[in-house]
């Protein structure tokens, strides 16, 4: 079976992107993440007859389910239009 189509693959992947999501924020990594977690949730679900049975259904799956993930997530977590991040307080002060 193809590698492509186990899905600790796509868990171990979304495993990964979440910790560097971590390391780097910026939404966009974990909105990777969340589109691998939801492939291996269809592949343990369904196999690979779940995702379309093919290398590339199950990638546009990936890809979709990322974007959307991002965008919601940018949505709800970005700074509003022309708002700006302030600091009222240093971090160092007792």
């Amino acid at each position: 079976m193809d590698l492509v189509f186990e899905w600790w693959t796509w868990a171990v992947a979304a495993l990964v992107m979440g910790i560097l999501e971590i390391i780097a924020p910026a939404f966009v990594l974990l909105g990777f993440a969340i589109g691998a977690g939801v492939v291996a949730v269809l592949l343990l679900i369904g196999g690979p007859a779940f995702v379309g049975g093919t290398v590339p259904m199950a990638v546009v799956i990936f890809a979709s389910v990322s974007l959307v993930a991002w965008l919601v997530l940018r949505k709800v977590f970005a700074l509003k239009t022309g708002q700006v991040k302030t600091f009222d307080t240093d971090i160092n002060q007792g």
